[in-house]
Formats: structure tokens, C-alpha cells, sequence
């Protein structure tokens, strides 16, 4: 009865959650010099690979798979909002940003799912302090859906394609607010700008995409801690950022110490989609490997090897 209850107020919680209006503009908090370390490390002329075991909630139960964070930085074009060309050419047009890709692939049953978020976030937050685009693809035997995020000059451009009929194709807005995908991206350019306190988030593009949710800023609580040290980080002891929703918690555990390498997260929802009774379950992802690599050039078949130097296996 009391997981009854429970279930039952998450879901009446979720329900008033997916009503809430949309968030006046927001953003991180006061912008910070990156640190002296930050273009050693991100000036290198390569990515960050880190690979993570996954455990993924998806139609009432959990399905092992496997995650990738990359990031890198790249010269982006602030008009075009794509990677340049040739940046030396772009004058004020270049944007020097953060770039997420964010993968996950998993399956469930007969079927697979891949997922890929990317993120471009500009490093200098004082004069550029939202994310400039975010897109997000989600594949799998059905069919496919898409989402697109352009900045523009008051809100967020939003074109969003799908093959469910509920979902459509859609070309809307969305008031200027902090995106919980850019985040991961914000908390690698220093967690000490990461928002705390009472905000207004708009809910990863990837978990709308899966849970048929509106895409739109709801209510949620950010706190930044230290998790106890624990044999699934290696005996660290890491910190966190919390981001709770009134039926959700998001838990990112980083390395205190630069480059904050994220080490692992716990996403905790009711599960809806697929099944009778919504169930309360924990997606779970623990870092594997961590390497620094200019992937773009190792396309060749004897490449392949960096894969197992990553342990990944999908």
C-alpha cells in the first residue's frame, strides 16, 4: 500500500509538474574565469571519451547498455549555429564552445535504442550565457524522432520531428530557460557556476522524447554536495549536483578537482510509457575509461582497437 501511495503521488506530482508555466529567462549562476588549467587540458587538439556501463529504465524494467560523454572544444559559427569551416575566415561570427555529444544504446527485447544529445555551449558565460543549439535524435525499430534547439534573441527556435502521431512535426518556441542539458556541459567549465536553489528547467530533450513530455520549463531544486566514498567510484569519494523535480532526481557524480571528469549518474522516474502502472525505477551509469583522443582521425578498421581501449562492446 505505501508503494501504492506512493506511485500515486508521483504521478499527481509529475501530472502538476507538466502544467507549469513557462520559466522567465534564467541561467547559471554568476559567470567565473575558466581556470589557469582549462586550456591545457581543452586546447589540446583532442576530445574527452569516457565510457560508461549503463543501466536503463524502459518500459517498466531496466536494460543494460553502454553511454559515451564526449567533449571537445570547436569554433562554432554564431550565425550559422554549425561548426566552422574555417574559423581564421569567421571574425566575429566565431564562437568558441564546449561541445557535448552524449550517447546512449541500449536494448529492449528484440530492439535497440540509440540515443545522441549534442550540446554547444560558448566558454565565455558572461556574454554568452545559453546554450547556442542543442539537438537530440532518438532511433530505434519503430521509427526515429528528432529535436532541435537554436538560440535566437528572446527564446529558444524549436523544430521537433516525429513519427507519432500525438508528437508530429512541430516548429515552436521556447521561452529563454535553463536547459538541464546544458549542465553536463556547464559543470565541466566549473561546477561552482552550476544554479542551486529554486529554478525553472527545461527537462533533458532525450527524457521528454522518451516519457511524451512537453517540452517546457517546470519547477526543480539544484544542490551541489559530496557523495561518501564508495567501490563504484573507485573508493573516491565524488561530488554531485542534484537537480530534483517534483517525480524526478537527477544525480551527476564528478571528480572535485579539474577537469571534473564525470564519473557517474543515478536518473530516478516514474517509468510511464509501455507500461499498466507507472513504476518507480533508477537509470544508472558508472565510468568505465576515460581517455583523451582526436577521434575524428581513427576511422580506419584497425582503429577498432580504441573501442575495446574504451571497453565498449555495442
Amino acid at each position: 500500500m505505501k508503494n501504492l501511495a506512493l506511485l500515486l503521488a508521483l504521478a499527481l506530482a509529475a501530472a502538476q509538474c507538466s502544467s507549469a508555466p513557462p520559466a522567465t529567462p534564467a541561467a547559471a549562476a554568476p559567470a567565473a574565469p575558466l581556470p589557469p588549467a582549462f586550456g591545457s587540458y581543452w586546447f589540446q587538439g583532442k576530445a574527452e571519451l569516457t565510457s560508461y556501463t549503463l543501466s536503463q529504465a524502459r518500459y517498466g524494467e531496466l536494460h543494460p547498455g553502454e553511454a559515451v560523454l564526449i567533449f571537445v572544444t570547436e569554433d562554432f559559427s554564431r550565425k550559422k549555429q554549425v561548426k566552422l569551416d574555417d574559423p581564421a575566415a569567421a571574425g566575429a561570427d566565431k564562437v568558441p564552445v564546449l561541445k557535448l555529444n552524449f550517447e546512449k544504446k541500449f536494448g529492449t527485447g528484440i530492439y535497440p535504442y540509440s540515443l545522441l544529445t549534442s550540446v554547444f555551449l560558448p566558454l565565455d558565460a558572461a556574454r554568452d550565457p545559453h546554450p547556442l543549439k542543442v539537438t537530440t535524435s532518438v532511433q530505434e525499430w519503430c521509427g526515429h524522432v528528432f529535436t532541435q534547439l537554436n538560440l535566437r534573441k528572446n527564446a529558444f527556435a524549436v523544430s521537433a520531428k516525429s513519427y507519432f502521431e500525438a508528437d508530429g512535426d512541430q516548429e515552436t518556441t521556447l521561452p529563454l530557460a535553463l536547459l538541464e542539458d546544458e549542465l553536463w556541459t556547464r559543470l565541466r567549465l566549473g561546477p561552482a557556476a552550476l544554479p542551486t536553489g529554486q529554478l525553472q528547467v527545461v527537462p533533458a530533450t532525450a527524457f521528454c522524447r522518451l516519457q511524451h513530455l512537453p517540452l517546457q520549463a517546470v519547477a526543480a531544486t539544484g544542490t551541489a554536495g559530496t557523495a561518501a566514498a564508495s567501490a563504484r567510484f573507485g573508493g573516491a569519494a565524488p561530488a554531485t549536483y542534484t537537480l530534483a523535480y517534483a517525480a524526478r532526481t537527477l544525480v551527476i557524480y564528478y571528480e572535485p578537482a579539474f577537469p571534473h571528469c564525470i564519473l557517474g549518474w543515478d536518473d530516478t522516474y516514474l517509468d510511464k510509457p509501455g507500461t499498466k502502472t507507472p513504476v518507480l525505477l533508477t537509470t544508472r551509469a558508472t565510468r568505465q575509461r576515460t581517455l583523451l583522443l582526436d577521434y575524428w582521425r581513427t576511422h580506419n578498421n584497425a582503429d577498432v582497437a580504441w573501442r575495446d581501449s574504451l571497453g565498449l562492446r555495442r
